[in-house]
């Protein structure tokens, strides 16, 4: 039986459409990676090694690389909405599947609160209402959009990413001309403020901490591999589309990083709470464009609605495979008249409210922090279990000539991803800062594995179930 199609207990076929082109899933993994993040979290990995940062991005970049040509590989060799779930599943077992399934799913619900409980507060301060107000409607909105047919939400994510890919060109484009001094009232910049602060005002140690801030930034461009099951030629979409994702989301990040370190003075660079204390405001200001405050606002809430916009999707896709694998209830398995998963999209936005609850009644408490920070380290676990797992099942898909995408250098360059990974994973032990996100995760992570071991046997039973109704 296939992940995409299972029969309902009325005898009804139901699977997933099919639709998404390279367009779509290209936008789709931009959409989720460029988020607030980018916008407002940038000074912080830029305050921890100043200009050498960009040594920090360069090597979470090549980690990011190794771990999507990886992921890549097996997917466009076995297209499915499970993406990772499923290949750990296929390479260590079904209790790796379960884990690694719910450990993502967690890990984007929890993003999604923070995602729409931020858009929420800046829209209602831009009407005077509260934030839940507009927060609640666009969350309404989304779920219209996910629940329509896969091609028109392709269609939809695609213009809203394009958006914000747009905004990124237009900053890179104004900084250039800023940094040659070609637009009116600026003078050529060079090399000044490198010169100030130097390369590597906090020494070598500033690049490690600038990487342990910067390390997940790339987050999200998995989410290309999940959609690849509903790509009408998934071999060749998927192949395209992660090379295409890789490289942009390197340039867009390389750069942004790079006009601002050469156009603001180090002292002046920090984290950001808001669009004015933002470094893409600050550029844009010397540019004298006006309402570069207000025009910020708008692009960080559009940054926000369109990574939760796709990751609806993707936590709706993550579970609708998991239930046919008998790693989640059957009742999410069914598919609407639009061929789209409507009970786990519906599931999805439930537990999003959930989210955005804790973080308004539990705001800055313990408990809210503790989950806040396992998602900081989930991707870290997720990026280990994939590099295991493509080189546990490269020599099987080689065997049955099912390799479109390759791994380079494979195993070589497989292993050196898992040995970085688990440096990145060391280095956030020794800092205090880091430290309780890997805490939090290893305790999500042993809770999630205390669950598979006691519920193997029904999963199992379920899977059997599933097994047995489709060869009837």
């Amino acid at each position: 039986m296939t992940e995409s199609q299972i029969t309902s207990t009325s005898g009804e076929t139901t699977q997933l459409g099919k639709g998404l082109q390279v367009r779509h899933l290209t936008m789709m993994g931009l959409g989720s990676a460029i988020g607030a993040g980018l916008f407002l979290g940038t000074g912080v990995g830029i305050k921890a090694a100043g200009p050498g940062v960009l040594i920090s991005y360069v090597i979470a970049g090549f980690i990011v690389v190794l771990v999507m040509q990886m992921l890549g590989e097996m997917a466009a060799a076995r297209p499915t909405p499970g993406s990772f779930s499923t290949y750990a599943e296929m390479a260590f077992g079904s209790s790796a599947g379960f884990v690694l399934g719910w450990l993502y799913w967690f890990m984007l619900i929890m993003v999604l609160g923070a995602e729409i409980t931020g858009a929420g507060a800046i829209m209602g301060a831009w009407f005077g209402i509260p934030g839940w107000i507009p927060g609640l409607i666009c969350v309404v909105f989304f779920a219209v959009v996910n629940l329509a047919n896969v091609r028109g939400f392709g269609e939809f994510e695609f213009w809203f990413a394009f958006i914000k890919v747009a905004v990124i060109i237009a900053f890179l484009v104004i900084g250039v001309l800023l940094f040659f001094g070609l637009l009116p009232g600026t003078s050529f910049v060079g090399t000044t403020h490198i010169a100030e602060s130097g390369f590597l005002p906090n020494g070598v140690s500033g690049i490690a901490a600038g990487l342990l801030a910067v390390a997940f930034a790339f987050g999200g461009i998995e989410i290309v591999t999940i959609a690849a099951a509903e790509a009408e030629d998934p071999q060749r979409s998927i192949a395209a589309a992660v090379r295409s994702v890789i490289f942009r989301i390197s340039v867009f990040y390389l750069g942004c990083v790079t006009v601002i370190i050469l156009l603001l003075p180090y002292s002046q660079i920090d984290g950001a709470d808001s669009a004015a204390e933002s470094p893409f405001t600050q550029v844009l200001k010397q540019a004298n464009i006006p309402g570069a405050v207000g025009f910020m606002e708008a692009i960080i809430v559009l940054a926000l609605l369109s990574a939760f916009n796709a990751q609806i999707y993707a936590t709706s896709r993550l579970v609708y495979s998991m239930s046919t694998r008998g790693e989640a209830p059957r009742f999410f398995a069914y598919t609407n008249e639009h061929a789209v998963p409507n009970r786990a999209v519906i599931m999805s936005m439930v537990f999003a409210f959930v989210s955005v609850g804790l973080q308004v009644v539990f705001d800055g408490s313990s408990v809210l922090v503790f989950l806040l920070n396992a998602v900081g380290g989930c991707l870290l676990v997720i990026w280990l279990v994939i590099a295991l797992s493509e080189i546990k099942l490269r020599p099987q898909m080689e065997a049955n000539n099912e390799l479109s995408v390759r791994m380079w250098a494979y195993p070589a360059l497989s292993w050196v991803a898992v040995i970085l990974i688990l440096g990145l994973a060391v280095g956030m032990l020794t800092d205090p800062g880091a430290r309780q996100q890997v805490i939090a995760v290893v305790c999500v992570t042993a809770f999630l594995a205390v669950l598979a071991a006691l519920t193997k046997k029904s999963r199992t039973a379920a899977r059997e179930a599933f097994e047995s109704s489709d060869s009837n």
